[in-house]
């Protein structure tokens, strides 16, 4: 639909636009940007694990040889055959148990690292580690991810 004004006509979305718009009033559009913005950073992340016994459950991958022995981000060297793993939030040698959904098996690893950068994905896991969870042929497994410290 178009509305007929002194210089022209206008569309349905150009009034509205220029109904947000008027002298005052920019704040509207504002909160309303603030607020998409804020939405849209909250979707998709799985909960925080503030403190023990929380969890959370999501997808695990893991991470190996590329990357033995480069510096992980609180400072040791990575070490694909211990039992730790990259958390995007946890504290460093925070313990948790993770539990591979599909096939019941459990491990606990010692977070040492930030990751993964993958969205949807909530934990890596050194190799061993997931040797262990016996996600290796997969690359991926649904998993619980328990704080325990």
């Amino acid at each position: 639909m178009v509305q007929q004004y002194e210089g022209g006509s206008l569309s349905d979305s150009a009034r509205i636009a220029s109904a947000l718009l008027q002298p005052g009033q920019l704040w509207r559009l504002t909160w309303l940007v603030l607020l998409a913005a804020g939405l849209a950073a909250c979707a998709g992340r799985a909960p925080p694990l503030e403190f023990p016994g929380a969890s959370q459950e999501g997808v695990a991958s893991y991470y190996g040889a590329r990357f033995h022995g480069r510096q992980t981000a609180n400072g040791e060297r990575f070490d694909m055959h211990a039992m730790t793993a990259a958390h995007p939030s946890l504290p460093f040698d925070t313990r948790v148990r993770v539990t591979h959904l599909d096939s019941g098996r459990q491990i606990v690893v010692r977070i040492n690292d930030r990751g993964p950068f993958i969205k949807g994905r909530i934990i890596d896991l050194s190799r061993s580690a997931a040797e262990k969870l016996g996600m290796i042929r997969s690359g991926v497994a649904r998993v619980r991810v328990e704080r325990l410290n």
